[in-house]
């Protein structure tokens, strides 16, 4: 399991996940809402922070895949991951 290079940290208004996300010599911060948890992690709602953070680890590859393909889209130094970027077509 891939283990992110920066430690994750829960934003301040709980409403998502921050990480850096390191590509090359570039650097992208990047955050990944509470509501892609729960809608594709199993995150209950109103988790406690210790719960949040362990679920975002778990399913950090495919979190990192994810924000990886949207970066290649668009390149950008601030990323968002919401519940639409993991839909499958």
């Amino acid at each position: 399991m891939e283990k992110p290079e920066f430690e994750p940290q829960i934003l301040a208004s709980r409403q998502g996940v921050w990480f850096w996300l390191v590509r090359g010599n570039t650097t992208v911060e990047c955050i990944v809402t509470i509501a892609a948890l729960e809608a594709h992690f199993w995150l209950e709602p109103r988790a406690e922070d210790a719960r949040i953070l362990r679920i975002f680890r778990d399913g950090y590859s495919r979190i990192r895949a994810i924000a990886e393909r949207k970066l290649l889209a668009h390149r950008c130094v601030r990323l968002e991951l919401t519940p639409d970027d993991f839909e499958r077509p």
